[in-house]
């Protein structure tokens, strides 16, 4: 055998080798890939049981406001969305993340087939706005429910992290929440001494809002104290427990604080909700209040201060009692 032919076989003897390892590369790869979707799947407890999710989900509808920020701080525009309670359809501080996403109805009264015909691959809920919905959202595909809809959100965040399987984000966005909160805490030094008082104006009603609300949460955390005459206020017979009560004007002097934030579910700029607040805030017991005469009486945005009730609207909160209290 010339030495030039020798040559040539070695080189196809190991071309052949390396085709055929590649082969074999190809096939454990495409094994690892099965194994590693078959590894994605996981089960999420929540209020309505468990559910099973086949693999980390990339379509997903949410059906509360709240929920909705959660996705949006962890990264992820979901598909559908319920509309926001203000805005058209969408929160103003959310609605340029929110582009391109579908309305699949309220909180309160979801879309069935407006969901169905996003063919999503996960659906968040609430039992307290769609418990009976539940069995028909499933069918469309695992559906993870969160129980309440009450003050303590970073609850229900934790589980809209887990069911996206996004748990260390989840984790790393409520840790920098977290630290704004203590940094906010000790620039306020002794300002969160005072005591403050909380009151939300709508069509025909006026409530005060207490410890269990998103607010008050919010103030619970960086150290504030609330008016003391409200205890009283709050007893087992207040249908809305710790969350609010609601009042009639004979009530204006127990709203007093040392300092008094006050906002207006006013949906459509609702005539009826505007003239409750003007009615209320014009009211002689309302003037006479010490907040009032001390102008430390503020007005603040209901979407963020009550409504949305997520973490971007938490921020926001954080952002306007900076700006308020240490007049930035």
């Amino acid at each position: 055998m010339s030495k030039q032919r020798s040559i040539i076989l070695a080189i196809l003897s190991l071309i052949f080798a390396v085709a055929l390892t590649a082969c074999g590369g190809n096939d454990k790869k495409e094994e690892s890939d099965e194994t590693s979707a078959k590894n994605e799947s996981y089960t999420v407890e929540h209020a309505m049981g468990k559910t099973d999710i086949p693999a980390k989900p990339k379509k997903i509808v949410i059906l509360t406001n709240e929920g909705t920020e959660a996705l949006l701080a962890m990264g992820v525009k979901p598909v559908g969305a319920v509309e926001s309670w203000l805005g058209d359809p969408w929160y103003e501080h959310i609605k340029e993340d929110m582009k391109g996403v579908e309305v699949v109805g309220t909180e309160s009264e979801v879309n069935l087939e407006a969901i169905a015909a996003l063919q999503p691959d996960l659906i968040i809920g609430n039992k307290l706005r769609q418990e009976k919905q539940y069995d028909q959202l499933k069918e469309i595909a695992p559906t993870v429910f969160s129980e309440t809809l009450r003050g303590d959100w970073k609850e229900n965040f934790n589980l809209y992290a887990k069911a996206i399987h996004r748990e260390e984000k989840g984790k790393e966005v409520l840790s920098q929440y977290d630290q704004r909160v203590e940094s906010l805490k000790e620039k306020l030094g002794d300002k969160n001494k005072q005591e403050v008082s909380v009151v939300r104006f709508m069509a025909g009603v006026t409530r005060i809002y207490y410890t269990d609300s998103f607010s008050g949460v919010i103030f619970d955390e960086l150290g504030f104290k609330r008016a003391g005459q409200q205890e009283k206020l709050f007893t087992a017979e207040n249908k809305l427990g710790n969350l609010a009560i609601e009042v009639g004007k004979e009530a204006i002097p127990e709203m007093d604080g040392d300092i008094l934030f006050y906002f207006t579910y006013a949906p459509e700029g609702d005539k009826k909700a505007i003239d409750t607040e003007e009615e209320w805030i014009n009211d002689p017991l309302w003037k006479n209040l010490n907040a009032v005469k001390n102008e430390k009486a503020y007005q603040v945005d209901d979407a963020t201060w009550n409504t949305a009730g997520g973490i971007i609207a938490a921020n926001k909160m954080l952002d306007d009692i900076e700006k308020i209290l240490l007049d930035k």
